[in-house]
């Protein structure tokens, strides 16, 4: 059996780069039952942004907003809108996990830096993937606290609808884009192809798309590339994108 170049544990946590936090914060909870575990913010030392933590089962939502109008988190929210901004991977050894996708041709977006606070380290490092995504690399080391260190608990109770984990992220890519990206799962982290659809498959009357979903050497992380095909109007991943 060959050995996983990139062995990811499951997926850490989910952060979308939002234009209001508290308030994005608040309709998972009473929407979705999530509970609020964590923050960050200028009370915790934080002057970039504040950023409210949701837990449901394994599932991990981060909300961040900009403290300021001039920096990268509000950029992004302007080009971009609300959206998720970083798909981050639990694992054994960041550092490691950073390094071989590096040394197979991958960006990177942050160096391995240990993070320490009163509950332990923490080991991050992130490199780029489709779009302004990146894809974080988090070990946990001996760290006991609410989330990640730089945060604090924060408890409010929902009300659980039942989410248990992420099933799948999906990526939406340019035309001629998709093989692109399955090539760099597979051949930068390791993933394999588990199904791909063609554009008959996945079609309406007016619209069309084509997908490959590629999996985790453990089957535990899915992302399905999906990519725009020809209708007799604009394809939904076209509308997506812009």
């Amino acid at each position: 059996m060959t050995k996983d170049p990139v062995p990811l544990k499951a997926v850490h946590h989910l952060e979308f780069w939002v234009g209001n936090a508290k308030q994005a914060a608040y309709f998972y909870r009473t929407a979705f039952g999530f509970n609020q575990i964590a923050y960050s913010g200028l009370e915790t030392g934080n002057r970039e942004k504040a950023s409210y933590v949701l837990a449901q089962g394994r599932v991990r939502l981060v909300f961040s907003t900009p403290l300021s109008g001039n920096n990268g988190i509000s950029s992004h929210i302007k080009q971009h809108g609300d959206g998720v901004k970083d798909v981050a991977f639990h694992v054994d050894d960041a550092k490691a996990c950073y390094n071989a996708c590096i040394e197979r041709g991958a960006q990177s977006a942050a160096e391995p830096t240990e993070l320490n606070d009163k509950n332990g380290s923490v080991t991050h490092a992130a490199i780029c993937t489709y779009g302004d995504t990146i894809h974080s690399f988090i070990s946990h080391n001996d760290y006991n606290g609410p989330f990640l260190p730089g945060f604090i608990e924060s408890k409010v109770e929902g009300d659980s609808v039942g989410l248990r984990f992420v099933d799948h992220v999906v990526g939406n890519v340019e035309l001629g884009k998709m093989n692109h990206w399955a090539n760099f799962y597979a051949d930068i982290m390791g993933f394999t192809q588990l199904q791909h659809f063609s554009d008959e498959e996945i079609s309406t009357e007016y619209s069309a798309l084509m997908s490959k979903v590629m999996e985790s050497d453990n089957g535990r992380i899915k992302f399905p590339i999906n990519e725009p095909a020809e209708g007799k109007k604009k394809s939904q991943i076209d509308e997506y994108l812009e």
